[in-house]
């Protein structure tokens, strides 16, 4: 099933329309959608490595763009969504002291989370819209996190593609596990140091 799956998505990624779906992910996924946009951009520059850099601005911009939805729906949908469940348990006070918090370390935390942890971005631009982060100083640190984020990963597999793709054709499974430790290894240390 594992190789089945990284073939269709190194087929994806040469359909014509995968630009499209690209953006589409790095979109949704910055505010609602559960799968990163790292599944299709990797495959994408392993099969056209010369496209790296172009692919990752579309992540980047679309990501910020679709950052800026999740803040949205965080600034204006949380006290019909999230205020009556925090009442209900009685930690709206709670809130209220973490929103001065989260804002006083807003934009480090918009770069550290939303450009080197497996923390999903979608939680950073939902917790910046309902805590009243300055938007301008959200949208600048979503920029600098999301580009480092993609054009690390651009970089690094435009830099040892061949050697990459190779890699993984013979080890899929080790890769596989490898990319689900070190993503649970990491959401385990930012939980601890959160």
């Amino acid at each position: 099933m594992l190789k089945a799956t990284y073939g269709w998505t190194i087929k994806l990624a040469s359909h014509r329309k995968a630009t499209h779906a690209l953006g589409a992910v790095s979109f949704a996924e910055s505010s609602f959608f559960p799968i990163p946009p790292d599944t299709i951009l990797i495959p994408m520059i392993i099969a056209e490595r010369r496209r790296a850099w172009w692919l990752a601005f579309i992540c980047t911009v679309m990501s910020v763009l679709g950052g800026l939805l999740g803040y949205m729906i965080g600034a204006l949908f949380f006290e019909e969504m999230a205020q009556p469940v925090l009442a209900l348990y009685g930690y709206d006070d709670e809130f209220a002291a973490f929103a001065m918090t989260y804002n006083d370390w807003g934009v480090w935390i918009v770069l550290i989370a939303g450009g080197l942890t497996p923390l999903p971005f979608k939680v950073v631009t939902l917790a910046s819209g309902a805590t009243e982060l300055n938007i301008i100083a959200f949208v600048l640190s979503s920029v600098a996190a999301r580009a480092m984020r993609f054009y690390t990963v651009a970089g690094l597999i435009y830099c040892f593609g061949p050697t990459v793709r190779h890699f993984i054709e013979t080890r899929l499974v080790l890769v596989f596990t490898l990319g689900l430790v070190v993503l649970i290894g990491g959401v385990i240390a930012v939980r601890v140091l959160l």
